[in-house]
């Protein structure tokens, strides 16, 4: 007798380790296929409800389920802890399994009545299989956790990158990332397979589901790319920094991109930087770059005439609903396909509302001229805060005025090279002259012009 209990505790472990090291999720199904070979008793899980079989042998009398409902119930619910009953020419075994109500409760049928050492092993079993559900549960609870903490994470990024971390702050009220106290941050971009984001994310993480005072994000548009928010007083020896560049140093597979320090209103600045840098990280040996800073368009044009000619452009945006507005700024920087993944919206609807703002402005932002202007529009309103009305009968003197396609004082604008403009400036007071343009030379020209002028990039 001792050897057959022996035999079969045996047999259940061995089937337990089974389990443990596969890696998909237990299987209640094998474990009740197991008990059918051991003992020859048909079994089934009953779920919950007293009416749902979640799993069972091929050949359980499932007929028999209707008779017990009474019973299946007060097991259930907790009035009862096992049950031994006839249903017909069958010999009914039932066990309630774990702790909390309502519970599950284990069904084994058997033409002949099972001896002590058979019901043993069936109530060993069960036990088993509570404890298999429990750590399902204990998963189940992990996977739900950790995609929400995703999810937060992805709402603190996409506030930061419209300019607005008090929102940040408030749709985190109670658990703050420590990120949101920092002054300025920068953005590590991290290159690498798909498969590693989620491993690296995670290995990072502490159990607020953030990562210290820092902040990683996996990006949904581009799957290798993982976001990195470091504060900028973290970003020292032990850092996250130095962990990143580390991880990049040991893994040929990876490249890492770093943007400027920024404030948190910023952040998108930040990213455009951290995507530069990564850009050309992907080209040198080491797989590590800087953003070593550049001069914006909007950052050299005279600001009150840029502003005013950005929000001229612009105005016809102020009429439509606000997701067209953000729908048609993230189209500036990524594919329509790109934004309906990041917004999770269909291409249909991202669609639908670039119609729409390409009918309020009267443009074709297929067309990379006009796609450029409300490009540097956008930058312009973002880069500028409102300054005081300027009105074209009152220039400042030696202004130097900007715009394309409109008739800003002191513009100069060429008829040929596809819309290429030159800037000079003009006296107070004075009337600007159209400037010829000159046809492209073939090489750099030593002449050295008696007034500063700016012409941008040709789009043709």
């Amino acid at each position: 007798m001792e050897d057959t209990r022996a035999e079969g505790l045996e047999g259940l472990l061995r089937e337990v380790r089974r389990q443990v090291h596969s890696p998909d999720e237990p299987d209640v199904q094998e474990v009740l296929d197991w008990l059918r070979r051991r003992t020859g008793m048909d079994a089934a899980l009953v779920g919950e409800a007293a009416a749902t079989v979640e799993s069972a042998t091929a050949e359980f009398p499932r007929r028999i389920l209707r008779p017990l409902a009474p019973l299946l119930a007060r097991l259930s619910g907790g009035e009862m802890a096992a049950a031994t009953t006839q249903a017909g020419p069958l010999y009914v075994h039932c066990e309630a399994l774990g702790a909390d109500d309502p519970r599950p409760v284990l069904v084994t049928a058997c033409r002949s009545a099972p001896g002590p050492e058979t019901v043993a092993l069936v109530s060993r079993t069960g036990s088993v299989i509570a404890l298999m559900r429990r750590a399902q549960g204990a998963d189940q609870a992990r996977h739900g956790y950790q995609h929400k903490a995703r999810q937060l994470r992805f709402a603190v990024l996409s506030a930061l990158l419209a300019g607005e971390p008090t929102l940040a702050r408030r749709m985190t009220t109670g658990v703050v990332p420590p990120l949101l106290e920092a002054d300025r941050l920068r953005i590590f971009l991290l290159h690498c397979p798909t498969t590693d984001r989620d491993r690296i994310s995670r290995g990072f993480q502490d159990p607020s589901g953030y990562h210290g005072r820092d902040l990683m994000v996996e990006c949904p548009v581009i799957k290798q790319h993982l976001i990195c928010l470091i504060a900028e007083d973290a970003d020292g020896p032990g850092g996250r920094g130095e962990s990143l560049r580390r991880l990049v140093r040991d893994n040929p597979r990876y490249a890492l991109g770093i943007s400027g320090p920024h404030p948190l209103g910023e952040t998108a600045a930040a990213y455009s930087e951290a995507a530069h840098a990564l850009a050309a990280a992907l080209t040198v040996p080491a797989r590590v770059a800087f953003h070593h800073g550049r001069t914006p368009l909007e950052g050299v044009l005279p600001r009150g005439p840029a502003l005013a000619w950005a929000r001229d452009l612009l105005r016809p945006l102020d009429h439509l609903p606000k997701a067209t507005a953000d729908i048609t700024r993230l189209l500036m920087s990524m594919p329509r396909s790109a934004v309906a993944k990041l917004l999770g919206l269909s291409r249909n609807t991202v669609t639908a509302h670039i119609v729409r703002a390409e009918q309020a402005l009267g443009l074709d932002l297929a067309d990379v001229r006009s796609r450029a202007e409300v490009h540097l529009a956008l930058a312009v309103t973002s880069a500028c805060a409102p300054p005081n009305p300027v009105t074209a009968t009152r220039p400042s003197p030696w202004t130097t005025c900007w715009a394309p396609n409109a008739p800003l004082p002191g513009l100069r604008r060429s008829s040929a090279n596809c819309g290429s403009h030159t800037v000079a400036p003009c006296r107070h007071g004075s009337t600007p002259t159209p400037t010829p343009s000159r046809p492209p030379a073939a090489s750099a020209s030593a002449e050295t012009p008696s007034a500063p002028t700016f012409a941008p990039p040709k789009l043709c």
